[in-house]
């Protein structure tokens, strides 16, 4: 299963990332673990990411796409993965196309997780770390739905939305039922464990 995660700050991406890579047993691929790693071990991608990163700047979409292109080309990512952070805009979205036709591959779904903003902007406060002030976070908000909202048009026939509100778990479960009635590919139904 391909898959690629989006939601804006606070939507709970990584708590379900890590689920569903688990439950899905595919390589849960985020785009900040990918810097950090290019980063630590000094590759040329790394040493072109950290100029960027130092100075608080995006990292272009071609150095992200080297990277996603690097990952996606291990071998526990050709049977499936959850891409989590990439792509943030069309451009990367055409860019991942191109990575998957590479391979003869396509997405399978694109998950959106959705929830109110003042519900998101609590769980942000909520986790008391210095750089999440409330205008910092609604910032981030808006850029996100700048830079979000093309995408969701542009995967709108594979997008599935789910409401990222209540437990965890049941969080989990809605995104395990549309998963199961979006695709075949899967054997056996999806069950929450």
């Amino acid at each position: 299963m391909r898959l690629v995660l989006i939601g804006p700050p606070g939507a709970g991406k990584g708590t379900q990332a890590a689920i569903l890579s688990e439950k899905l047993g595919v390589p849960h691929i985020s785009t900040g673990d990918l810097f950090r790693d290019h980063v630590s071990r000094r590759t040329s991608l790394g040493r072109d990411a950290q100029r960027y990163l130092d100075t608080g700047e995006l990292v272009p979409d071609h150095l992200t796409s080297s990277m996603v292109r690097e990952r996606l080309e291990q071998p526990d990512a050709r049977p499936g993965f959850l891409l989590d952070g990439f792509p943030r805009t069309v451009p990367q979205a055409h860019e991942l196309t191109g990575v998957l036709d590479g391979f003869g591959a396509t997405l399978d779904a694109v998950l959106e997780l959705t929830a109110p903003e003042d519900v998101l902007v609590a769980r942000l406060l909520g986790r008391g770390r210095p750089d999440d002030a409330v205008d910092v976070i609604r910032q981030r908000q808006r850029v996100y739905w700048q830079q979000t909202a093309p995408l969701l048009d542009h995967y709108a026939s594979i997008l599935l939305s789910v409401p990222a509100l209540g437990p965890v778990e049941e969080i989990t479960a809605r995104i395990l039922d549309s998963l199961a009635g979006r695709t075949r590919l899967l054997e056996g139904p999806l069950e929450p464990s």
